[in-house]
Order: structure tokens, then C-alpha cells, then sequence
């Protein structure tokens, strides 16, 4: 039973990654905190699709007269499209962050829910 579960480590790693993640989206009321929680999230996906795409005693996707078994290129080329997407959403939701800051002097969720119920927004 260790075996199987010390031979499967970089599963518990991207688990563990996915919840401090998860952790920080749900449990910090900072908008930063809540992006780099996003971020961390997305990085134990971006890990576990690669690590999906390495096959045992595989290669590179090269014709090569030696290499019986290739590594599949899909899940890396997904990904470089995936962290495309993240760094350009991640500079999105910086950018709302900022107006954010502006229109209501606070990137605090609870304060900012609060000013919302109010009706109370900083006048530029």
C-alpha cells in the first residue's frame, strides 16, 4: 500500500497544490490573494497534463529509427496554449483589480460587498 501510494507522489502534488490553491479563492477576502490562488491552481493542472503526456520508456515525438514508443506531444501543446490564457486573464483581472481600488478605495471582498449594499461608492 505505500508503495502504491509513495509510487504516485506527483499526483498528491498536484492535489496539494490544487487545494492551497482552492483555499486561497475561498477563504482570503484580498482580490490579490484570490488571483494568485487562481494561479496556483491553474499551475497543478498545467502540471498534471504534462505529466499525462510522458509514457514510460517514450521519446520524443521524432521519426527516429531506434524509438519504438513516442511521448504524446498533445497535452504540452495544450498547455502552452493554456498559460497564454492564464497569464492574459491573470493581467484582465490585475487590470479590475485597479478599478476596482478606484471606484471603491478597497480590494477587500467583504468591504467592498458591504459598500456595494449600501449603495456607497467613492466619486471620482
Amino acid at each position: 500500500m505505500a508503495e502504491w501510494v509513495l509510487g504516485r507522489y506527483n499526483y498528491w502534488i498536484y492535489v496539494a497544490l490544487m487545494m492551497i490553491g482552492f483555499y486561497a479563492i475561498v477563504a482570503k477576502p484580498n482580490l490579490i490573494k484570490k488571483i494568485i490562488g487562481v494561479n496556483i491552481f491553474q499551475t497543478a493542472v498545467f502540471l498534471f497534463y504534462i505529466s499525462i503526456g510522458k509514457v514510460s520508456g517514450g521519446t520524443a515525438p521524432i521519426v527516429w529509427e531506434e524509438a519504438t514508443r513516442y511521448d504524446n506531444p498533445i497535452p504540452h501543446v495544450l498547455i502552452l496554449t493554456a498559460i497564454v490564457v492564464s497569464v492574459s486573464t491573470t493581467a484582465v483581472a490585475f487590470a479590475l483589480i485597479i478599478r476596482i481600488k478606484e471606484r471603491f478605495g478597497t480590494i477587500e471582498e467583504d468591504q467592498i460587498r458591504d459598500l456595494g449594499r449600501r449603495g456607497e461608492e467613492v466619486e471620482s
